[in-house]
């Protein structure tokens, strides 16, 4: 990697990295701040910060799944120039949330087509409106799709997307890629992380479990699935099992919430839990964000 390069992907200055030792050193030139991971011969995952992105690199044009944030998004973008000299044809946002789909802007005029659920669109534009984002900086989907879905084969490889109701919001889809049998399943699995519960978006954890029940029937043993987020020392690659684990930990929220509040715990109370029963793998910070919701969720008439 050339120096230019290197300062620009990491963000040190020639000051700092004269501080470094040479085992340190090393060590950054080794680890830009994103990395790419192919699973198959021609899809693969972009990590840097925010969720994770997928993308499929075919003879027909590019495909990427999220786009995380306007200062990363770029980053994936140069990369995949190198690696194709192919347009970029479709962006899909599994959901709206800043960490997945504002960096969408970065593909403006670049991509043929963004596309999402239906809710998706709607809660990115209600954001932006709320927070009175210019029109410039925001780029919509202009394919949607409801619960049906959503299906385009490009090149020998067939996109699907499936939508089984409200669940980290009103608007998570799973993106699969038949062919190569990779599906990314956003923020629909936080793997051993307490995961952001958007009420506002129309989260609704007790759909949240059904559709992830839903989601092991509906693929098979061989799909290598995707999320969004993962916890330390956990990989955002996982497998059926994880699923069920997540669908678990959910149960249980539900249950303790509903067993305190039955004991006369006040909100504020609940929140200060340190540990959700049953579900010792997940652990540090961010317990409060599933509690508070199910909290909402229990206690709304």
């Amino acid at each position: 990697m050339q120096r230019r390069s290197f300062l620009r992907n990491t963000g040190l200055t020639l000051a700092s990295l004269a501080l470094l030792n040479k085992e340190s050193l090393a060590s950054f030139l080794a680890d830009p701040a994103w990395k790419i991971k192919m699973l198959t011969d021609n899809i693969g995952i972009f990590t840097e910060k925010g969720g994770t992105i997928m993308f499929l690199l075919t003879k027909k044009g590019m495909v990427v799944v999220d786009s995380q944030f306007p200062d990363t998004a770029p980053h994936l973008i140069e990369e995949l120039k190198k690696k194709s000299e192919k347009p970029f044809r479709y962006l899909i946002n599994t959901h709206h949330h800043g960490d997945h789909s504002s960096g969408n802007i970065a593909f403006k005029d670049i991509v043929e087509h963004v596309v999402a659920h239906e809710n998706s669109k709607a809660n990115q534009l209600r954001v932006a409106a709320e927070q009175k984002t210019a029109p410039e900086k925001v780029l919509a989907p202009d394919i949607t799709y409801g619960a049906d879905g959503w299906k385009q084969k490009i090149a020998k490889e067939t996109i699907r997307t499936y939508y089984f109701g409200a669940g980290h919001t009103n608007g998570d889809s799973i993106i699969h890629f038949e062919k190569g049998n990779v599906a990314h399943l956003g923020d629909l699995l936080f793997n051993r992380r307490h995961p952001y519960v958007d009420k506002g978006a129309g989260a609704n954890i007790n759909n949240w479990i059904v559709l992830l029940d839903k989601t092991i029937a509906t693929f098979d043993k061989n799909t290598q699935f995707v999320c969004g987020h993962s916890g330390e020392g956990f990989d955002i690659l996982v497998k059926p099992d994880d699923l069920k684990a997540f669908g678990d930990y959910l149960g249980n929220v539900l249950k303790f919430t509903e067993g305190e509040i039955r004991a006369g715990k006040s909100k504020d109370e609940i929140l200060k839990a340190k540990e959700i029963p049953g579900s010792p793998e997940w652990k540090g910070s961010g317990i409060e964000r599933p509690l508070g919701a199910a909290y909402t969720e229990l206690t709304m008439k």
